[in-house]
């Protein structure tokens, strides 16, 4: 085997030393759900819970075959590739500075320093991810350190291809279709490029958050474009613009094989599979698995990989994830009340309430004239359809208000 698919081949086999095959298996609930042979390729499984110490291993021990004494790595990143260089290093045995956020979660810095010991450096710098990357290749220009890229590499894409070759090896064969994250596109056109040199039938899907959508960005345009805002819920894969390496596979990809999966949404998968399957999976791990209930009918009775990028959860963030699911799911509004200031209309609302709605949120905002008060009020409800009957008896009633649950600027910051 030649050529890009002989490097990835190769990358997989000298990874053994490092660790063994993430698992791949078989999803009951989500094959009976959806009528296919759904298996789950356990990248959340790997010794950091996420597949970026392959690509971080592959471009470390190829730069060193051709630099033996290169002694200085450098990354900057506030999560998983952080995570992997770290570990690398210290398997390595050499020394890594790490560059993060100021704003980076205490528990991020301190498992990042556990992979990699008295191997790394952490250094924080900036309150923004562009701050702490300048900061980062500064310091590689001054140093003669060796900067590793989180994806636009091509050293990284044969790294990430890995899993490819892993997944067709515990499969026995290649599946009829595999499901990929995609975010700076480092996985996705690693696997994309192997699948193609090994002239694999399988029909690729990729997934990306509605937050971060760079890959669809970058195909409308021609060419990677810089997105003007990111919603970094999915901080994983939430990119604002996709590697020039990476890109230049996936130009070719039919837009209509790249899924748009909304964070919200993605929020009641992270759910179902925690209490379901008890699968701790972080929001960029649940994007494949999100993104099955776009493909349908079509995906019946066919073999589907999923790739579970990552399960580096912070379960401080469960209060945030079952709010976004609820409100995805309809059973969660809130709406600013203009609420008359006399006796009994405090009362004369809460009599609207049915017996499946409680309050949540209740915070009086203002008052917007002498005989009215501005309220913020959170509802959740047993089903979402009894909403409709509570703004219909409102509108009856003569309570004016506004849903603002989808407003993102007010919900941003009322909510």
């Amino acid at each position: 085997m030649t050529g890009f698919a002989g490097n990835v081949r190769r990358a997989t086999d000298a990874m053994r030393d490092l660790f063994p095959p993430t698992p791949l298996l078989r999803n009951a609930f989500l094959s009976e759900r959806f009528g296919a042979e759904i298996w789950l390729k356990r990248e959340d499984l790997s010794p950091v819970r996420s597949y970026k110490i392959r690509g971080a291993f592959n471009a470390m021990a190829k730069h060193l075959a051709a630099h033996p004494d290169q002694d200085s790595f450098v990354c900057a990143s506030a999560g998983n590739h952080a995570q992997g260089v770290a570990y690398v290093c210290r398997h390595l045995n050499r020394h890594g500075t790490i560059f993060m956020p100021v704003t980076t979660p205490k528990q991020k810095i301190a498992k990042t320093q556990v992979f990699g010991g008295d191997a790394i450096e952490i250094r924080l710098v900036g309150d923004y991810f562009d701050d702490t990357l300048a900061a980062a290749q500064e310091f590689c220009a001054t140093s003669g350190a060796h900067f590793l890229s989180p994806f636009d590499d091509l050293d990284v894409m044969e790294g990430q291809a890995s899993v490819a070759v892993e997944l067709i090896e515990q499969l026995g064969s290649a599946p009829d279709r595999l499901v990929l994250p995609v975010g700076g596109g480092g996985l996705s056109s690693g696997v994309t490029a192997y699948l193609a040199g090994i002239g694999a039938p399988t029909r690729l899907k990729l997934v990306e958050p509605a937050g971060g959508a760079s890959l669809s960005a970058a195909l409308k345009a021609g060419e990677p474009v810089t997105l003007p805002r990111v919603d970094n819920f999915v901080d994983g894969a939430a990119v604002a613009r996709i590697g020039d390496t990476p890109f230049e596979v996936l130009r070719q990809t039919d837009p209509g094989d790249v899924l748009i999966a909304p964070e919200n949404r993605i929020c009641v998968t992270i759910q179902e599979m925690l209490n379901i399957e008890g699968i701790v999976l972080e929001p960029a791990g649940a994007l494949t698995i999100d993104a099955l209930v776009d493909l349908g009918a079509v995906i019946q009775g066919q073999t589907i990989v999923c790739v579970t990028s990552g399960g580096n959860f912070d379960f401080e963030r469960l209060p945030e994830v079952a709010e976004r699911a609820m409100r995805y799911r309809g059973v969660k509004k809130y709406f600013i009340l203009r609420l008359p200031q006399r006796p009994g209309a405090l009362k004369d609302f809460l009599a609207l309430l049915g017996p499946d709605q409680d309050i949540a949120r209740f915070e009086y905002l203002k008052k917007s004239a002498r005989n009215f008060g501005s309220v913020l009020i959170g509802i959740e409800s047993g089903a979402p359809e009894s909403f409709d009957t509570l703004f219909a008896q409102m509108t009856e009633r003569g309570f004016a208000y506004r849903d603002i649950t989808e407003d993102e600027v007010l919900a941003e910051f009322m909510i």
